[in-house]
């Protein structure tokens, strides 16, 4: 029988046994999926904080109950383990591992070409490998492949190698890991229909693409969208301050139109590694072959622009509405996540708001439900209480983050100042409220 033949019945009788590496947004969910659906999952992670975690059966990703996670442990379908030694036993191996971008915002893909290493140290025949980590089109066969046939083992016939794009988008309660269609490219077709076969048992839909490049570009494309977008609304939302609309009027009643629109909000900024740094991958693998793509860069930098420019609101708000001076005022800060109803704080536009509201001499503290700490060039804050008594005591209340715990009748009745960047106050008429 050849490898593909013992692998894929492997997957239809669910006896393949599955390693995860990085359990994080992306493969805590995954790792519960598939132990759920009846495989045998092994999660691998190096953070003592995730593994303690673990081990008492408490889940630090809102998107999975510890209930649910309670279950799969029990049923000795899933452990979690801090070493790679693990993989030799694995037939396939799924790879979540960061991608961020370094301090000149080039795509820092070391966390992938570090884990490549220890795969093909155990690599055997009959292994699928598939990354999920988002990185520039061409990662998988010019980065991850040559390191795996460096073992003498043939891609497509004694291992499998695929690139399946991760679709999670944290605190989404319709659309969680089992209801997202999973796009699949391998580096050969028998590569790209193994990978089929093992996603179909944990999702509705699977898409076959033509290659891992294609699947590589499909991850960026869709973030690319996004932030192009929302650079978009942000600009808008400046230029329609300055003549006098209400730019979340304005999207409200252009989205009554039921074609040819797509609604996108502006905000205090954009967070999170998704749409802040996914196209940003693409745009440097694209400069990278002499093509410069200049909407990701106006976008971007729309997008980071917007924290100063609300600095530059909140200063003028509270000149005009309380006579004083930034420099000498309480201003807290409500929500530091980047985005509603997630303990997330990567590129968090709050964190940048914050900064600049220090360096302009504000005593600023914040309040997050889901964030009890944060750590802001070498200090360490913690969220204060959100009493009526704490609130009557800031100058201004900078909402930068609608979590839906926020009890925002009592924030209005108790705040002087309140500038809104997501329309959280949308039903609320007070002249107490500036919105962006």
């Amino acid at each position: 029988m050849s490898h593909r033949s013992t692998l894929a019945n492997k997957i239809r009788t669910k006896r393949a046994r599955i390693a995860i590496i990085g359990l994080g947004y992306v493969g805590l969910p995954l790792a519960e999926a598939f132990a759920s659906k009846g495989f045998g999952v092994t999660g691998i992670d190096t953070d003592e904080g995730r593994l303690s975690a673990i081990s008492r059966s408490r889940s630090y990703i809102a998107d999975i109950p510890s209930k649910a996670l309670s279950k799969v442990l029990k049923s000795g379908r899933l452990r979690a383990v801090d070493s790679t030694a693990v993989l030799s036993d694995m037939d396939v191996i799924i790879v979540c591992v960061p991608t961020p971008l370094n301090r000149v915002k080039d795509p820092d893909i070391s966390a992938i070409v570090a884990v490549t290493e220890k795969v093909k140290a155990t690599l055997h025949p009959g292994q699928l490998v598939i990354l999920e980590s988002t990185t520039y089109p061409g990662t998988t066969d010019e980065v991850i492949l040559p390191k795996l046939e460096e073992s003498g083992l043939k891609v497509g016939h004694d291992f499998f190698l695929c690139f399946s794009p991760e679709r999670i988008d944290p605190g989404n309660e319709k659309f969680k890991t089992r209801d997202i269609p999973k796009v699949v490219g391998g580096i050969t077709k028998v590569c790209t229909a193994l990978g089929c076969d093992l996603y179909s048992k944990i999702t509705p839909e699977v898409v076959p693409v033509s290659s891992s490049r294609t699947a590589e570009m499909t991850k960026l494309l869709e973030n690319t969208f996004r932030i192009v977008n929302i650079g978009l609304i942000n600009e808008l939302a400046r230029a329609a301050g300055s003549l006098g609309v209400n730019i979340w009027e304005a999207v409200d009643a252009a989205k009554t139109k039921p074609f040819g629109y797509m609604p996108f909000y502006p905000g205090p900024g954009i967070g999170g590694h998704c749409i802040g740094v996914d196209p940003l991958y693409l745009s440097w693998k694209a400069r990278v072959h002499g093509t410069d793509l200049h909407f990701i860069e106006l976008a971007r930098r729309m997008n980071a622009e917007m924290p100063r420019y609300v600095v530059s609101q909140a200063v003028y708000a509270l000149n005009k509405h309380l006579g004083k001076a930034i420099s000498r005022s309480k201003v807290l800060l409500l929500g530091v996540s980047y985005k509603k109803d997630v303990s997330d704080t990567r590129e968090s536009p709050a964190i940048d708001i914050l900064k600049e509201l220090n360096s302009l001499g504000s005593r600023v503290s914040y309040h997050d439900p889901y964030v009890p700490e944060i750590k802001v060039e070498s200090v360490s804050l913690r969220s204060v209480s959100l009493t009526p008594a704490n609130l009557k005591k800031q100058d201004l209340i900078i909402l930068t983050t609608d979590h839906s715990k926020f009890n925002y009748t009592s924030i209005v009745r108790n705040s002087r100042l309140i500038y809104d960047t997501r329309n959280a106050l949308k039903k609320y008429k007070s002249s107490n409220i500036v919105r962006l």
